[in-house]
């Protein structure tokens, strides 16, 4: 069964940055995409960005192009969220996740393995 711990939240003023990580474990399937997700108050979870295991092509969301960097360490099992230029809108709590299979996609309904998240806050 695969489990994913996320960690690297934290409180952060507007125009900071951050770096989130994703340990995953028991991943014995290839391939599959890695996921982060995030869920802001009162609104649904939304896709932030994700990175398939084979190709290494990526996905970024129209709202954190430019300012977010998806990144994986194949060997460890890890996955990276470099978040620069934060913004308050930016607050969250962020969740990664895995689909297995080829497509890269930021539905969260077709990603599995989900972690308990990790709180980011962007202060203005």
């Amino acid at each position: 069964q695969v489990q994913v711990v996320e960690s690297g939240g934290g409180l952060v003023q507007a125009g900071g940055s951050l770096r989130l990580s994703c340990t995953a474990s028991g991943l014995t399937s290839n391939p599959y995409t890695m996921g982060w997700f995030r869920r802001a108050p009162g609104k649904e979870r939304e896709g932030v960005s994700c990175i398939h295991s084979t190709t290494g092509n990526t996905y970024y969301a129209d709202s954190v192009k430019g300012r977010f960097t998806i990144s994986r360490d194949s060997a460890k099992n890890v996955l990276y969220l470099q978040m620069s230029s934060l913004k308050p809108e930016d607050t969250a709590v962020y969740y990664c996740a895995i689909r297995l299979g080829w497509s890269l996609t930021l539905r969260p309904s077709e990603y599995n393995g989900w972690g308990q998240g990790t709180q980011v806050t962007v202060s203005s």
